[in-house]
């Protein structure tokens, strides 16, 4: 099930280690973790629309992440490697819709995560629109990734299913 289908569109990350400090007393990767490796993929991906620490500097702008989903599919453990692929859902002109895989390097899947991304002026700091250059690129890459199917696992909501 690795997403082998779509690696030309699909932006992949640096390949990534599950650390020793990272887990916990069950004995696998403690749940605030993958959301730091889901993060570290976004660090990778954040040249390519022109974000970064020299964007910051330039310009007094960033962004804040305003929501995140996880899921959790399976478990990893010290020493695994794993990498994420990203893709771009949606996009306006203060605000971004990114839904990422967390993989193992043997081919399954691990975790799901889902998140929208604010663009923020940090003299208010405030919710502002992008540059057009960084517009362009996600323009750009949003024009790939809506060929993809919509993931089963992104707008899900949380909640206890009952029965009728």
């Amino acid at each position: 099930m690795a997403p082998a289908s779509h690696p030309d569109i699909l932006f992949r990350s640096a390949p990534m280690a599950v650390r020793p400090e990272w887990i916990d007393y069950n004995g696998h990767l403690n749940m605030a973790y993958y959301s730091v490796l889901m993060d570290h993929s976004v660090d990778d991906l954040y040249p390519q629309f022109g974000f970064g620490l020299d964007y910051l500097k330039t310009t007094g702008c960033t962004t804040y992440v305003a929501e995140f989903h996880i899921c959790y599919v399976r478990e990893l453990h010290e020493g695994d490697q794993v990498y994420a692929t990203v893709q771009l859902l949606d996009f306006d002109e203060k605000r971004f819709h990114l839904y990422q895989e967390l993989w193992h390097s043997d081919g399954w899947l691990a975790a799901t995560g889902e998140g929208l991304t604010l663009h923020v002026d940090q003299s208010g700091p405030r919710v502002a629109p992008m540059p057009e250059t960084i517009l362009t690129n996600l323009r750009q890459m949003h024009a790939a990734h809506r060929t993809l199917p919509w993931p089963e696992r992104a707008g899900r909501r949380i909640g206890i299913a009952r029965k009728g």
